[in-house]
């Protein structure tokens, strides 16, 4: 097999694995793996599943870590613009030309009889890189689920399952239970669970299965818990750790739990003999990055970026825009995946806009403008219909005075899009593909 030499070919080649939809197992992923002769049995994991807050989990993780001295790998998904956003070592991103060796290890690798799907090629590049640097811990996040994930193949330090709502139905199940039934399988034998899930239900479901495998259960708001405070800081109350006056680099109340969650399962590895300071802690959180989550990219008008895309982080987003509500108009871009619970999407952001443009950002599964704005009329709002994103923002930067805030929401896809047009460049959080079985996170 001919090697690429140009990356833009590789991730393109990458990116038509798509055509291969979702296949839930682990079976295709551990004999690649196999073949690339990996012991991944061998790593230092920790292994982040939920519905919201895994992207930002991860990353306030792989801050501290590294300010700690740790040499910290980390996979996410998807990517908003550029393919190597998905691979962290020590908290950069893998290098273009890392990242083309990487794939054409990967491919050659490759049985022509067992193709993998994208997420399983993604992954196995993920241990590859992080196995030929030595990283450890490594930080796995979930692509969708979690028994039949492609990363759930690893025996972590601790398991966390940030929170429970409804997404994805048509593969995880309609109901809650269901749903968290699919991240309960990444809770593992004897390992220690984190989780900020609320309901009663589920957590009595994780409880059920962590007394089952002897893996002892710490929940949020309970067990350990953050609170805010003035200034934009908050304070930890924690297993046995108390700390005060942190301060997030990144946006919005809700990270304060996402923070509670990360500083849980540093407390655990501790346990690990991991050494962190309170020091590091404060360090790695004023300089988590994590873009597209109330991500400001302009000034005058105000320009955020919020990848809300389901209706508990419709609400997230709500919640933050309602605490500080500014002078001016608030003017939402909206496109969102017409598989999504699109009536509670709109009746959580819609209420606080003054004018709705709708848009599609370039994906097979997006929702079009028209079927939006219909969704739209009870609420009597201003609304306008332009198809590319691109040109939704340009029109909404035209539109707004200085004391305006645009927000630009709905789908990580049209959040990609965005960035594009700031400057970003890249393909987006992948590129279209032609099937309808393909999906992501979006």
């Amino acid at each position: 097999m001919t090697p690429f030499l140009d990356l833009a070919q590789a991730t393109a080649w990458v990116f038509d694995l798509q055509k291969f939809g979702i296949k839930f197992g682990l079976s295709s992923t551990l004999r690649l793996l196999s073949r690339l002769g990996l012991p991944y049995q061998e790593g230092r994991y920790l292994h982040i599943a939920g519905t919201n807050g895994k992207g930002s989990v991860a990353a306030m993780l792989s801050a501290i870590l590294t300010r700690a001295g740790y040499k910290v790998g980390m996979f996410t998904s998807p990517h908003l613009v550029h393919f190597q956003e998905r691979y962290r070592l020590k908290d950069e991103e893998v290098s273009e030309a890392r990242l083309l060796a990487l794939i054409n290890q990967v491919r050659a690798a490759v049985d022509d009889a067992e193709p993998p799907t994208f997420f399983e090629f993604a992954a196995a590049m993920a241990f590859l890189y992080f196995f030929q640097e030595k990283a450890d811990p490594i930080i796995l996040e979930t692509g969708m689920g979690g028994r039949l994930d492609a990363t759930n193949i690893v025996h972590p330090l601790v398991s966390v399952i940030t929170n429970i709502s409804r997404d994805h139905q048509d593969y995880l199940g309609e109901s809650l239970t269901a749903i968290a039934g699919e991240k309960a399988g990444t809770i593992k034998s004897g390992v220690p669970l984190v989780t900020f899930a609320r309901q009663k239900q589920v957590l009595n479901l994780f409880r059920r299965r962590g007394a089952e495998l002897k893996a002892p259960m710490y929940v949020g708001g309970v067990d350990f818990r953050a609170r805010g405070g003035r200034g934009g800081r908050f304070d930890y109350q924690g297993l046995t750790q108390r700390l005060s006056g942190l301060s997030l680099n990144l946006s919005g109340r809700h990270q304060y739990r996402n923070a509670a969650l990360a500083l849980a399962v540093v407390e655990l590895l501790r346990r690990n003999n991991y050494a962190v300071t309170e020091e590091a802690i404060r360090q790695g959180l004023k300089a988590t990055r994590w873009p597209g989550r109330l991500e400001q990219v302009a000034e005058d008008p105000r320009v955020l970026l919020d990848g809300a895309h389901n209706p508990a982080a419709a609400l997230a987003l709500a919640q933050t825009l309602r605490k500080s509500p500014g002078n001016g108009r608030l003017i939402l871009v909206l496109g969102i995946m017409a598989d999504k619970d699109l009536e509670a999407i709109l009746a959580r952001l819609l209420p606080l806009a003054h004018l709705v443009i709708f848009t599609q950002p370039r994906y097979f599964r997006a929702a079009k403008p028209k079927d939006l704005a219909a969704r739209a009329k009870p609420y009597n709002l201003e609304t306008l219909m332009i198809p590319r994103v691109s040109q939704a923002v340009r029109t909404a930067q035209s539109l707004a005075g200085p004391q305006d805030r645009i927000v630009v929401t709905g789908s990580l896809y049209t959040v990609g899009e965005a960035k594009e047009y700031f400057g970003g460049g890249g393909q987006g959080p992948t590129a279209p593909a032609p099937s309808p079985k393909n999906t992501n996170k979006s």
